[in-house]
């Protein structure tokens, strides 16, 4: 139970940092507010942004159940987590985090938050390359190794049929 509540913890700061506080600081800066009608774009960021949020959401909890850990660098998971959404992607929390992002963009139809989003991709991705990768193989060896092979980093092996 204790997982779950540091899981949660750490989740919530993540995404009141990098999914709320800072979009929010960048929409009063560039002097974006709500849009006064709910259209096409807004519906579509909103369905967008819950997906996203779902899929986060997802890799939260599969970490705490099934990797009795959290998506804190200092706090991982005490084994590969393979299951959930890591069976079709390797880094689907960031995937949803992105999309979270993007489904503000479109639905505040803001440029600076479409950028923020890009950066954000470039920044998860450097970090994977440079830390996450280079942690996991350290810890997990072959079994990582072999999981690479089976499942990309970012998008979804298509099926041979």
């Amino acid at each position: 139970m204790f997982v779950l509540v540091r899981a949660i913890t750490y989740a919530t700061l993540f995404i009141g940092l990098v999914l709320v506080y800072l979009p929010g600081r960048l929409l009063a800066g560039s002097g974006i507010v709500r849009p006064a009608v709910i259209g096409v774009p807004q519906t579509a960021g909103m369905i967008i942004g819950g997906i996203g949020a779902v899929v986060a959401l997802w890799c939260v909890f599969t970490f705490a159940f099934i990797g009795k850990g959290t998506p804190a660098p200092f706090d991982p998971p005490r084994g590969l987590v393979m299951r959930g959404p890591y069976r079709f992607v390797r880094n689907p929390m960031y995937i949803g985090a992105g999309l979270a992002l993007l489904g503000a963009a479109l639905f505040y139809q803001s440029w600076p938050l479409l950028i923020y989003a890009g950066v954000f991709f470039v920044a998860t991705h450097l970090f994977v390359l440079v830390y996450e990768e280079p942690t996991l193989r350290r810890t997990f060896g072959d079994e990582y190794e072999a999981y690479c092979r089976r499942v990309k980093r970012w998008l979804p092996k298509r099926s041979r049929n």
